[in-house]
């Protein structure tokens, strides 16, 4: 009696071997972890980005591991604003996520985040530093409340409870700990995990440790405050750009025929002590302003390197998409401008790398994308449902084909600035309080990929520039035309 049970045990192995081989498993695959993390004010300066004067080697290494996405560009060029288009896909309007103190769940209501929905969908959801611009927007979609070193608010926020509608600017400037600054720099001679981002990285790895041990899917956030100002960063990072090895932008002037409205007197920076309150900056302030936010950005990839070196020892990486972007650009005194807050290249372009499993590592693409393009990706990466309100286009056939052909245009704002990028030009339209348009600019990223000359009122461009307003009118974010969402 015996033979033909042990027959068939037999042949039931055998049967869930052949399956197995023949790709049906018995278990469903793991949902991938979600590691992704945001740099404040960071612009593509970065060596993987052909800036060879900067050291950011573990960037470096993250991008030769992943695709790097040479023209990606944010939505709005201020942190709060360009934080929660980001993370409900929604683009930006004149009364939609204006400022650097804009919340999602304030000015998109009832719609679904990025970190809610997938919470919502079995991920464990941590927020560590700056993620949104306030700890308590979206706090329904983190598992755990969101945590900053200190417990204070970001670089340059107001106190919890102010700018609840989304207006005014912080004075005086505060670091990312909650303290008035006099300076815009500063070299410490202290350990990285005594500043911000340091506390951030390590209490980021501990995450992970604790993440690996639940063995649930996680979406582990990690916003790092630096690049952004005041840049203070420890010494041996200033030390890796000697006084004297830097220079001026070229393109240290106002671009010709540029309207006025294309250029701000960056108030940001001015709120500091030593920072005339108008005029430009004396050359040496200026040098030391660009060696301070080189020393930063090297600071804050030594930290993400940190963090990154942790998931390989935990063996999460195999397993973990990770994706590192920078809110907006920042100017260094190309045409004039530091901060960013305006609507030249400089301000929109962004860093974006992604790294993932079966996704082949050490390409470039230079397909168009968007920030608001990131929630989709990420649904899509995990095996989650879209949302139906999402803006955003999913890139991940980008990511498997770098070279596909893919989107035509970018497009974002600032104030009172709309602007469209498309593959060979940037066109930005100005309006007044009426929405009226009073001012425009165009520049051929062919011939002038610094923007130094405005030929948008040259009669050999009207055919163009009518082309590209109409793009931009028609494609811009509109207030009101966000879905009605009706309470559960």
């Amino acid at each position: 009696m015996r033979t033909p049970f042990l027959a068939l045990a037999l042949a039931a192995l055998l049967a869930a071997a052949v399956m197995t081989a023949a790709g049906f498993a018995a278990d469903p695959p793991a949902k991938p972890n979600i590691l992704m993390i945001a740099v404040d004010d960071l612009r593509p300066q970065l060596g993987c980005y052909g800036q060879s004067q900067v050291q950011s080697p573990n960037l470096d290494r993250l991008a030769a591991q992943g695709v790097l996405f040479e023209r990606a560009y944010c939505m709005v060029p201020t942190c709060g604003a360009s934080r929660a288009s980001l993370m409900t896909s929604i683009r930006p309007a004149p009364k939609r996520f204006v400022t650097h103190l804009a919340w999602a769940d304030r000015e998109a209501p009832g719609l679904i985040t990025l970190n809610t929905h997938l919470r919502q969908n079995g991920y464990v959801t941590l927020s560590n530093g700056k993620v949104f611009h306030h700890p308590e927007d979206s706090a329904e979609g983190w598992s755990e409340p969101a945590w900053r070193p200190g417990g204070r608010p970001a670089s340059g926020a107001t106190p919890k409870g102010g700018g609840k509608k989304g207006k005014g600017t912080a004075k005086p400037a505060t670091d990312e700990d909650g303290n008035t600054m006099r300076a815009p720099f500063q070299a410490v001679d202290t350990p990285d995990e005594e500043l911000g981002d340091g506390q951030v990285a390590q209490k980021t790895i501990a995450d992970l440790r604790r993440l690996k041990e639940e063995r649930e899917p996680f979406f582990l956030a990690a916003g790092f405050f630096k690049p952004h100002l005041p840049f203070i960063a420890p010494k041996k990072y200033w030390d890796l750009y000697p006084a004297g090895t830097l220079k001026l932008p070229d393109n240290y002037h106002r671009p010709k025929d540029a309207p006025d409205e294309a250029i701000h007197t960056f108030g940001e920076l001015r709120a500091y002590q030593g920072v005339p309150k108008t005029g430009p900056l004396p050359d040496e302030l200026a040098l030391n302003l660009i060696r301070g936010y080189h020393a930063c950005v090297s600071f804050t990839d030594a930290q993400i390197g940190k963090v990154l070196a942790e998931l390989d020892r935990l063996d999460l990486a195999k397993n973990t998409i990770v994706v590192v972007w920078g809110d907006h650009g920042w100017n260094l005194g190309e045409h004039t401008l530091w901060c960013k807050h305006c609507c030249f290249e400089t301000s929109m372009r962004v860093p974006l790398i992604v790294r993932g499993p079966g996704l082949k590592g050490g390409v470039r693409t230079a397909g168009i994308t968007e920030l608001i393009d990131l929630y989709p990706t990420l649904c899509e990466l995990a095996g989650l449902p879209i949302p139906a309100h999402v803006q955003g286009r999913s890139f991940v056939p980008l990511l498997k084909s770098p070279t596909l052909p893919w989107k035509d245009q970018a497009i974002g704002r600032f104030m009172n600035g709309d602007t469209l990028r498309t593959a060979d030009h940037r066109f930005t339209e100005y309006a007044n309080a009426r929405r009226e348009p009073v001012a425009r600019m165009l520049y051929d990223h062919h011939s002038d990929p610094a923007e130094n000359v405005n030929i948008a009122e040259l009669p050999a461009e009207k055919a163009l520039v009518a082309n590209l307003t109409a793009r931009l009118r028609a494609g811009k974010g509109k207030d009101g035309d966000l879905p009605k969402v009706t309470a559960p």
